[in-house]
């Protein structure tokens, strides 16, 4: 099937956190408090596809408040982690959405990924992903993790969907 094809039947995009959203570094302060860098770009790639009446969700193995706050920052209500069985949970968001797998986009980098890109319509890597996650992905993004790629994955999606021209009007 083509990548257009693909696109234009996706209605939720679901992400890992670690080397997704960010470019997978985990931080800690001398209090022990994790620190994140997420890219801004990404966030308003997010809420443009939000505005575009389209869904969006994380689902990490880590757990960690900092995703909370950027989640809420960012509007996005679905956010399961602590999770490395990941398909599992993503069954259950699809059936609480009423959504089939074909609807769904999910982009990630690492090895505990790679049952949900194998079931997804739309399988994403970053640029910077393990050789097996780029080698089950149907996209595979130019740019790593934590410099662009959500944005890159949502910007594919809204111009296949030809909804691209309209959300960016705003900005012209």
């Amino acid at each position: 099937m083509k990548i257009e094809t693909r696109c234009k039947q996706i209605e939720l995009i679901l992400s890992d956190v670690d080397g997704v959203l960010t470019d997978g570094g985990v931080i800690f302060d001398n209090q022990g408090i994790e620190i994140k860098q997420f890219h801004v770009r990404d966030g308003l790639g997010i809420k443009l596809w939000q505005r575009a009446g389209y869904a969006f969700g994380v689902v990490t193995a880590r757990n960690s408040h900092i995703v909370k706050m950027r989640a809420a920052e960012l509007g996005v209500d679905i956010v399961r982690q602590g999770f490395e069985q990941k398909l599992p949970t993503v069954k259950e968001i699809l059936a609480d959405r009423k959504l089939s797998f074909d609807a769904v986009c999910y982009i990630g980098d690492d090895l505990t990924d790679l049952p949900v890109l194998k079931s997804v319509g739309l399988a994403v890597g970053v640029a910077d992903a393990v050789a097996e996650v780029r080698a089950a992905a149907h996209v595979v993004t130019k740019a790593p993790g934590g410099s662009g790629a959500v944005r890159e994955t949502i910007e594919t999606i809204l111009k296949a969907k030809k909804r691209w021209d309209d959300l960016i009007q705003k900005y012209q």
